[in-house]
């Protein structure tokens, strides 16, 4: 049987860049030619693997971890110049305005003429095309589709605040509801059409380029979202779809008082009882889209943190023990091997550890968390393990510059110590220490090969405002940074 190419058949580096975070693209990067362009950075680089954010359509604070739908694909992330050399958008595709919400709007306007575009326009063959994609991807999208149109209808208010009928999925109001809506229905479905269309041809081109795509699913689903209207009985609610308990997790790295991040937990009974079909379907979704997946917040699998949600911090909660044994096992019939990554950060105890290695899943090293302590820091590169992907910081973490310069001059002390006291300007030092590690895959953060500072980090958590925003211009990219890095990876056996 020939050997499945993953980003840990061999020594490799990727680097971590969101779609959004790409130049080009009104108000947002999107699957443009700047996305086929960095593909070819990366080669350039000898860079192989291109690691993105979870792809979901989200609420107004953009956070792609608070998705509308698991399934889904962001409409945001449609190119506009793509949608008019199909022939389905004509005029000019130049807003007037530098204000994101603006642009939002700008964005939802053009596709609308696109769907208007795409029914006088279209052919046979893309008609087909169409209807063959509704047709595959029916078991998530209709209920999307609807979700999304009642929505809309509805002022974009939450599905709790919908009338009843509506909340509850009466079939008989749906049915009626589908019927007046049936416009707007078929509009999400053809936006998710035009997303997969991109999607699936820039997928093409780096797999023509040799670059793996890997993925971030969330372990849990925002309440507003279709999968949780349209499946009430697997999510911890009451009989009004309200949640009883939230997750979120304990004091910790980012929080004194905990993260609280009010997802409903999910009733894992239920899911357990009809051999875990949700989540089946939901890896299936992701290994459409990517070579390889990354499940956040994996210690939630063994045992999570539930919070009551009356509580308006996470300190006040308790852990409760997951199937998450079970569920692997169900997932490891279907897809093997898994190609999953654990997100193992966070308070790891000896059972998430022998869940993890009982499925052979790599976990995770964070270089900004190895100089706090002493030698027997897990995260330190003398303590990493082949089966593990090390990154200088996450979108969570500062940019690692930014981290350096915030630190204390006993740690700084500490850093360039261990280093080796470098003669290079941060944050290449912490970046070679990755590409040296013995960890098959090294990920490094965009804005790390940028060498930018704490004011360009993608997310800062426990806050609200102003993340998900972050974007790179070409212009910073200079001539010699690719072939710096194509001398790196050569010399640590990366290429």
């Amino acid at each position: 049987m020939a050997t499945v190419d993953t980003p840990l058949t061999r020594r490799r580096v990727g680097v971590l860049l969101h779609p959004t975070s790409l130049p080009g693209g009104m108000g947002c990067g999107d699957l443009g030619a700047d996305a086929y362009h960095f593909v070819d950075f990366l080669v350039d680089s000898g860079i192989s693997v291109w690691q993105m954010l979870p792809l979901v359509p989200t609420h107004g604070d953009l956070s792609p971890y608070q998705g509308l739908s698991v399934h889904a694909g962001n409409p945001l992330l449609i190119n506009l110049t793509r949608l008019q050399e199909w022939g389905w958008l004509k005029g000019v595709i130049e807003p007037d305005t530098t204000d994101t919400t603006d642009f939002i709007q700008y964005r939802r306007c053009k596709l609308q003429n696109a769907y208007q575009g795409f029914i006088q326009y279209a052919d046979g063959a893309v008609r087909a095309e169409f209807s063959a994609f509704v047709a595959e991807h029916a078991g998530w999208l209709e209920d999307y589709a609807l979700f999304q149109a009642i929505r809309q209808a509805q002022g974009n208010g939450r599905w709790l605040d919908w009338p009843d009928e509506l909340r509850d999925h009466d079939a008989a109001a749906l049915m009626k509801v589908g019927d007046v809506l049936k416009n707007a229905v078929n509009y999400v479905r053809f936006e998710q059409f035009a997303f997969f269309r991109q999607w699936h041809q820039l997928r093409d081109y780096a797999r023509q380029r040799n670059v793996l795509l890997f993925g971030d699913l969330p372990i849990f689903v925002a309440h507003d979202s279709a999968e949780v209207w349209a499946n009430r009985e697997l999510f911890t609610l009451d009989e009004h779809g309200k949640a009883q308990v939230v997750a979120g997790v304990p004091p910790d790295y980012f929080s004194a008082t905990g993260q609280r991040w009010g997802n409903p937990h999910y009733h894992w009974e239920r899911m357990q009882a009809d051999g875990f079909s949700w989540w089946k379907q939901r890896i299936a979704s992701q290994l459409d889209m990517f070579d390889w997946v990354r499940i956040d917040h994996f210690r939630g699998f063994e045992a999570y943190w539930e919070i009551q949600a009356s509580e308006e911090t996470a300190m006040n909660g308790r852990w409760v023990k997951a199937p998450g044994d079970e569920l692997f096992e169900a997932l490891h019939q279907v897809f093997d091997p898994l190609p999953l990554v654990a997100e193992d950060l966070g308070i790891i105890t000896p059972e998430v550890d022998a869940l993890r290695q009982k499925y052979h899943l790599p976990g995770m090293k964070i270089l900004q968390f190895a100089f706090g302590g002493d030698a027997g820091n897990p995260y330190l590169p003398h303590n990493q393990t082949i089966d593990s992907v090390v990154y200088t910081g996450t979108h969570d973490n500062d940019t690692t510059l930014g981290w350096y310069q915030s630190l204390p001059d006993g740690v700084k002390q500490h850093v360039q110590h261990y280093l080796g006291h470098p003669q290079e300007p941060m944050p290449w030092p912490v970046i070679r220490s990755a590409l040296a590690s013995v960890a098959r895959l090294a990920m490094l953060p965009m804005q790390d090969l940028l060498g930018q500072d704490g004011g360009h980090r993608m997310n800062t958590p426990g806050t609200s405002d102003g993340n998900w925003r972050w974007r790179f211009e070409w212009r910073q990219i200079d001539d010699g940074l690719a072939p710096k890095l194509n001398a790196l990876m050569a010399l640590y056996g990366r290429c």
